[in-house]
């Protein structure tokens, strides 16, 4: 087995990826008063940083493991090397309850560590200083938390094929990483790249992220994957799929004229299904780059896993776990969702999961999107109404505060709550109506990429954190107009605007009524006869004239997000 031989790559001009110094140094002075932060639970990921993770920053992780598949069970070895941003005595981890850490190293030393709840925290000896680099290794293994109901209740699948073999894969975006894995599991640090190296009983093969350096058998009729990842990878988005598969090969060439490796990770008794998804698959990448600029991740490969559940958005290997069929959409939604993760998602990243909306929403809308392009605008209109009837409007779809991904999918009674996936792909269908298509489109784009140039590069330099603000500025960009009253309303608390439109005689009165009486000159197009007309409501009311015995329609495309539609 080969450990700790990859070098961690540091880019180009690279920023830490995790907040600013001088928010560390203020959360670690907050931290002595009645402000500092508390750890979070083993099954929920995000939240407010504690200040001893908030000082460092992660460059790299080296992760070997072997999976026993008859017992149910992993042991191996982590490694991380971190960027130090301010004084660290204590290097902390989170790593699930149920697994047990034998032994932690530093710079290759032995050092003491504590078990406080889900997390590790590792005694390094003295206080790092700003600047420096700490290596840690911590060995450890158990049986890891089963998936009760994968992907949104996760943790490992043991699942079996048709003829009885070991089916597995991992799914862990709800509750973090450290199901079963040590890391620091928040969405604000990511590793510059990372190793992976899965031991499994032949003849069972993984596929993972990034590219495959090599297969080595072991003894005992085992053999280790190799794997490794060139760029950033936010930690859910590390997985494991492990069974008897066989592969559908082929190479995508991207709109920059590379060559991308594609592979479909398929069990065999579904072989053919596969062999019929995989022109779909390049079609929707095709899609993508056309929208939203290259594949981000053309140094690695793209990767699709035949999994026991039904999707995530795994970066260059997202799990596949639907049915092979095009219905009800006339297309594979499941695969062109989780696709499209690789931008929203993978390539674009929220650095608190109060701004989760944007992986869901925009990932969502694209799907609007591709129904438009291939099946006309009714088909378009068909697909927003759909996602109207789901939108529930019970909390703030981006809040100001920092949230779990617990808080942002549940809402305070614990139900089930989709909005950052319909409601959020209704913004934007707004949003597109107020802007215009053209300035809509390249704000996509460059919401993806920033800066054309960054479409040339592969090595991951393109990989960044991205806020709501950040939504809000490039819009208003590309709008040429400020546009903070749209999304404070539609995004930063939960109720919808109302429209009242009432005809008196020969003139139609338009009126919103917004929660909190906030601004709101949102226009409204209006068909009079045969006329349409936009009309603009600058203080949130208009009077349009009509003449007599015209019939009048109201936002006859619907258009706006609203109450009671």
């Amino acid at each position: 087995m080969v450990r700790g031989t990859e070098r961690f790559v540091v880019r180009p001009g690279r920023e830490p990826r995790v907040r600013s110094l001088l928010i560390v140094l203020f959360l670690l002075g907050a931290g002595c008063g009645g402000g500092r932060a508390q750890p979070r639970t083993s099954l929920d990921s995000g939240g407010p940083l504690q200040p001893e993770q908030a000082a460092y920053d992660v460059t790299f992780y080296d992760l070997a493991l072997r999976v026993d598949p008859a017992d149910r069970a992993i042991d191996g070895v982590l490694s991380v090397q971190a960027d130090v941003l301010a004084p660290l005595p204590w290097l902390v981890l989170d790593l699930d309850t149920l697994l047990a850490v034998s032994a932690v190293e530093v710079d290759g030393q032995p050092r003491p560590f504590e078990r406080r709840a889900g997390q590790v925290w590792i005694d390094l000896g003295r206080a790092y200083a700003p600047g420096e680099a700490v290596r840690a290794a911590v060995h450890y293994g158990g049986r890891p938390r089963v998936a009760e109901r994968p992907p949104w209740a996760g943790g490992f699948t043991w699942a079996r094929t048709a003829d009885g073999a070991p089916w597995i894969a991992t799914s862990v975006q709800l509750q973090g990483a450290d199901l079963w894995w040590p890391c620091k599991d928040h969405p604000s640090d990511e590793p510059d790249s990372m190793a992976l190296h899965i031991t499994v009983p032949e003849p069972l093969v993984v596929a993972s992220n990034g590219r495959l350096r090599g297969v080595v058998p072991e003894h005992d009729g085992w053999r280790t994957y190799h794997w490794f990842v060139s760029t950033p990878i936010n930690t859910y988005g590390v997985a494991l799929n492990i069974a008897p598969y066989d592969t559908i090969e082929g190479t995508y060439t991207s709109i920059t004229g590379e060559p991308v490796p594609v592979t479909f990770w398929v069990l065999p008794e579904r072989l053919e299904d596969g062999r019929r998804l995989f022109p779909q698959v390049l079609d929707h990448l095709a899609f993508y780059e056309r929208h939203l600029g290259p594949y981000p991740f053309r140094a690695d490969k793209y990767g699709v896993a035949h999994t026991p559940f039904l999707g995530m958005e795994h970066q260059t290997i997202i799990a596949y776990g639907s049915n092979f069929r095009d219905e009800p959409y006339g297309y594979d939604w499941l695969h062109h969702h989780e696709l499209g993760h690789e931008w929203w998602g993978n390539l674009v990243t929220v650095r608190d999961w109060k701004d989760f909306w944007i992986h869901e929403g925009f990932c969502t809308y694209m799907q609007a999107l591709y129904t438009e392009e291939r099946f006309g605008a009714e088909r378009y209109r068909e697909a927003m109404r759909g996602y109207r009837a789901a939108i529930r409007n019970r909390q703030a779809l981006a809040p100001r505060t920092p949230h779990t991904t617990t808080q942002m999918v549940a809402d305070a009674d614990g139900r089930t709550d989709n909005d950052i996936y319909y409601k959020g792909a209704w913004v934007l269908h707004t949003l597109r109506f107020l802007i215009g298509d053209e300035a809509f489109r390249i704000m996509l784009r460059r919401l993806a990429y920033p800066d054309p140039a960054l479409e040339a590069s592969t090595d991951g330099r393109a990989c960044r954190f991205v806020s709501t603000d950040d939504v809000v500025a490039v819009a208003e960009a590309r709008a040429g107009r400020a546009l903070g009253w749209f999304f404070e309303v539609y995004l930063r608390q939960p109720e919808l605007p109302r429209l009242h439109a009432e005809v008196d005689g020969d003139a139609l009165t338009l009126r919103w009524e917004v929660p909190g009486n906030r601004p709101f000159p949102m226009p409204v197009e209006v068909q009079i006869g045969t006329e349409r007309r936009r009309v603009e409501l600058p203080d949130g009311r208009a009077h349009v004239p009509i003449p007599e015995g015209a019939e009048v329609v109201v936002d006859p495309d619907g258009w706006l997000l609203r109450a009671d539609r």
